[in-house]
């Protein structure tokens, strides 16, 4: 099998290792099938990249927000954005497979020209996500019940795609909680990689970093106990077994 890609940018090690571990165990894939480019380290630049022997890219979430003023932004963050969106330049215009994880909102939707702002953003919880009738034919979302939950924690959202876009899905606070472009790209707003166990990593790692209200870190941890995410989770090894080749 040629091996897929994920694109990361998360700069704390320990949480940069469980994505990747989560991303393997979902997909069911060992280390030589899913090859991680930490672009927090190193410029895309330094990779050959050769499409022709990948079977798709993934991305993971991010502390970066695609809405933040570009005069606010780091260089690290223009960086990362400037090589996501070249890659995306060549990958859109081929539908080459992609799922993009949270951080997939802020880079495919932004390319796409979807409008990212913080008028839906959510603290760290575990809503019911609602399937759309496309959603509901769609192959990645096969076998996923109408409604189930999946973990959340973002400070943006799509306020509004573009017209070519699909929406697949939608929850109550966030209308935009995935969506395809063309037949093979994807975005998701809820994280499929998290578990209860890399959940609880997180929002320990996040504490300070404004996703939810510091002082409330045990609230935040009881409110999403329990939560069933087993059909977000399945979303991973859909886009393994659609495409890998």
């Amino acid at each position: 099998m040629k091996p897929f890609v994920l694109l990361a940018s998360r700069p704390q090690t320990e949480i940069a290792d469980d994505e990747y571990q989560s991303f393997l165990r979902l997909g069911n894939l060992e280390p030589e099938q899913l090859i991680r480019i930490r672009l927090d380290e190193y410029p895309l630049s330094e990779f050959d990249i050769d499409l022709d022997a990948i079977s798709g890219f993934m991305v993971g979430g991010s502390p970066f927000s695609a809405s933040t003023p570009a005069d606010e932004k780091t260089a690290l963050q223009h960086r990362v954005e400037k090589d996501l969106f070249e890659l995306l330049d060549t990958l859109v215009p081929m539908d080459f497979p992609f799922l993009g994880a949270c951080y997939g909102v802020g880079t495919l939707g932004v390319h796409q020209a979807a409008i990212i702002n913080s008028t839906y953003s959510e603290e760290i919880s575990a809503p019911t996500i609602s399937l759309t009738e496309e959603g509901k034919k769609d192959p990645l979302l096969e076998g996923c019940p109408t409604e189930f939950d999946a973990y959340v924690g973002h400070k943006e959202a799509c306020y509004r795609l573009p017209e070519h876009a699909v929406l697949l899905a939608t929850s109550s606070r966030c209308p935009v909680q995935m969506f395809r472009i063309g037949r093979n790209m994807y975005g998701t707003q809820f994280h499929p990689e998290l578990d209860w166990q890399s959940l609880v990593k997180r929002i320990n790692a996040y504490q300070y970093a404004g996703y939810y209200p510091a002082e409330e870190k045990e609230r935040i941890i009881d409110g999403c106990r329990g939560a069933d995410v087993s059909a977000a989770n399945t979303i991973i090894k859909k886009f393994v077994q659609r495409y890998a080749r």
